[in-house]
């Protein structure tokens, strides 16, 4: 009978930790599947030019929906994420702020998912630029700078979170990403010649940076102990 109790006791215990950990690889592929899908769709869509054409233009177009659905489907992967992320570090260090801001993050890619940039620089084939942003473009280009800046934000908590465990070489890392992450976006768009370029290996960067973070914690054991920091 108590060995029963027992049981049931570890089985109770574990089925949270499960759930975060299952949460956790959520993360763990949004950056790298929504980086696979874009390069598939580099080299397969006609008249698209990966080194001039911003990676949101692919969202356009008859198949453009495969685009819309990676913003999208990245938005959510990471808002499990970052649901996971609570569940692992609340009520320690970063488990709130780090949450939030992946979570923000992911609403951010839904949001632009669902608002469709503007044709530019003759893609789709055939199509004319506007005299102006459309409203959905307008939200668009507010969204891709809200998205760099939470995400940035959320990679500089974990940098306070790391040095605090003492794991410096991921502190540098995280420390690495927010920087380089903020100088491509924003030279990025002072430099039209480079602009595609830098935007899309400022993806790269702060995309798999927060799927390395959640690769670390699903590595890390289960325990209450060893995953939180009070």
């Amino acid at each position: 009978m108590d060995t029963m109790q027992a049981s049931s006791v570890v089985g109770n215990t574990r089925k949270p930790l499960s759930m975060t950990r299952l949460l956790l690889l959520c993360g763990a592929i949004a950056g790298p599947l929504f980086i696979l899908i874009v390069l598939i769709q580099d080299y397969t869509r006609p008249g698209f030019d990966p080194r001039l054409d911003m990676l949101s233009l692919l969202s356009l177009g008859d198949w453009g929906w495969v685009q819309m659905v990676n913003f999208v489907l990245a938005g959510v992967l990471n808002l499990l994420y970052a649901v996971g992320l609570w569940r692992r570090l609340h009520p320690g260090r970063a488990g709130t702020r780090g949450p939030l801001l992946i979570g923000a993050y992911g609403l951010g890619l839904v949001t632009v998912g669902f608002c469709r940039t503007d044709p530019a620089n003759g893609f789709p084939p055939g199509s004319l630029a506007g005299t102006g942003p459309s409203w959905h473009g307008a939200i668009h280009a507010l969204g891709a700078l809200f998205v760099f800046v939470v995400l940035a934000a959320a990679l500089a908590v974990f940098v306070r979170l790391f040095l605090a465990r003492k794991e410096r070489g991921w502190a540098l890392y995280c420390l690495a990403s927010t920087v380089l992450l903020l100088l491509c976006f924003f030279v990025g768009f002072t430099n039209a010649a480079f602009m595609a370029r830098l935007v899309r290996l400022g993806v790269l960067i702060g995309w798999m940076a927060a799927s390395m973070i959640a690769i670390k914690l699903f590595c890390t054991p289960d325990t209450m102990q060893q995953t939180r920091d009070q």
